[in-house]
């Protein structure tokens, strides 16, 4: 908590705005915000949104949720997050932490025997590349087909159909950009 009363007690000092004149804006008293800034009292929900507010930020600001990626742009192997698994097989993890100005989305995607893109990147808009690291895939695109190895690589627009299936023996492994 002590972080969230830094960031209120800096954003507050780079807008000029004394303890008072904001703890009043806010409608709670200029020792519960002094309190607050000292990490020595927390504040309600309700709260902390009117003080991002006067302070014409955002809770997420004030929490710290932008943070991740800037003070960290490393994600390790061993990092990476679990996004989701569909109906056959595949696995989708993130390659970079969460920035809400990031203009890009990254993913690791592990296709077993079979399976497929199925329910997968159905949200999107933009553009997607793919590269394979491991495998091949079979991918159709706007009903032309073609047999992506390893090293190979697809960019298309997303709202164009595609499908992609692992028709090998062995596990398919590919890197997933979706622009945002």
């Amino acid at each position: 908590m002590k972080r969230i009363g830094d960031r209120i007690n800096t954003k507050r000092k780079q807008l000029n705005l004394q303890l008072n004149d904001l703890a009043k804006k806010v409608g709670i008293s200029p020792s519960a915000l002094s309190q607050i800034e000292k990490a020595k009292a927390f504040p309600s929900i309700i709260t902390l949104k009117s003080i991002a507010e006067n302070l014409h930020t955002t809770v997420g600001e004030l929490i710290g949720e932008n943070e991740t990626l800037s003070k960290n742009p490393v994600v390790k192997k061993d990092e990476m997050k679990f996004v989701e698994k569909n109906v056959t097989g595949t696995e989708i993890y993130l390659l970079a932490n969460h920035d809400l100005n990031k203009q890009m989305d990254t993913y690791f995607v592990r296709l077993i025997q079979k399976s497929d893109l199925l329910d997968l990147f159905t949200a999107n808009s933009g553009q997607i590349f793919c590269y394979i690291v491991t495998g091949e895939i079979s991918f159709c695109l706007e009903n032309k087909n073609y047999l992506l190895q390893v090293g190979d690589s697809i960019y298309f627009n997303s709202k164009a159909p595609y499908t992609a299936i692992n028709n090998s023996e062995s596990i398919c492994e590919l890197v997933w950009i979706i622009s945002v």
